[in-house]
């Protein structure tokens, strides 16, 4: 089983001294020649700090953010799962996982970073500002990533469970078929009408994959799934074509 997340904006700085990152140790090594590719465009883009600003719609209070693309290759790592932040991966909190669930992290959770691509959970990453809408020169994110991604995520047996937005999902769409699901968050109203979420949607999300981890269920199919989900208090139904909802409690989406 594989749960896709969406990246942040936001990031953890630093790292562990004397790491750097190495594209050979990423999970997903068919991904390395676009990442090579996006990541020479961004080292292209980094040259001109003002037009780096403007190309990744930063203001000047987040300058010190895009300085970091200027090293990226060789400033200090952590694992992925450690190096977003922001309202999902607060949620999750994954430093305060323990040794076992953080293997099991590695072992299903996959996060779609735009320089990057799928990175899994325990892949060491820097400190970075690159969004899916960000351009870069002589090179379209979508281009680059979503027929390589695609067919990744084609190649992976079992259920894929894709936590993305839409945004992110296009930049590497999964595989049509009955174990394949994209996930929107609902919440039914006062008046039990369900309605999507937006900011809250997050939230959501991030409490699903953390309690995903700490139970470390064995599942199988859909209905597995689906059962167990329930059972921990985050119902996942049928939605559209193709897609399951995640039923958060008013509480949460009232946060």
């Amino acid at each position: 089983m594989l749960l896709i997340l969406p990246p942040s904006e936001s990031k953890y700085p630093g790292g562990e001294e004397g790491s750097a990152l190495d594209l050979g140790r990423l999970s997903f090594p068919e991904l390395q020649a676009p990442r090579e590719t996006v990541l020479d465009a961004l080292g292209e883009l980094a040259r001109d700090v003002d037009a780096m600003a403007l190309a990744l719609k930063v203001g000047p209070s987040l300058r010190g953010e895009i300085e970091r693309n200027r090293e990226v290759r060789t400033s200090a790592t952590v694992p992925a799962i450690d190096r977003f932040t922001g309202v999902l991966f607060d949620a999750l909190d994954a430093r305060s996982l323990n040794q076992q669930q953080r293997e099991f992290a590695t072992a299903t959770i996959a996060i779609h970073s735009a320089l990057f691509g799928l990175v899994g959970a325990g892949d060491r990453i820097p400190a970075y500002r690159l969004s899916h809408d960000s351009k870069l020169p002589g090179i379209s994110l979508k281009r680059v990533w979503a027929k390589a991604i695609g067919e990744v995520l084609a190649q992976r047996e079992g259920i894929i469970l894709d936590l993305r937005s839409e945004a992110y999902a296009a930049l590497g769409p999964i595989p049509r078929r009955p174990d394949a699901r994209f996930v929107r968050v609902v919440a039914d109203d006062a008046d039990g009408r369900r309605r999507a979420l937006n900011h809250f949607n997050k939230k959501g999300k991030g409490e699903f994959v953390r309690a995903f981890l700490e139970q470390q269920p064995d599942i199988r199919t859909l209905d597995e799934l689906c059962a167990w989900s329930a059972s921990v208090g985050f119902p996942l139904e049928p939605g559209r074509e193709g897609e399951l909802e995640l039923v958060v409690r008013n509480s949460l989406a009232a946060a």
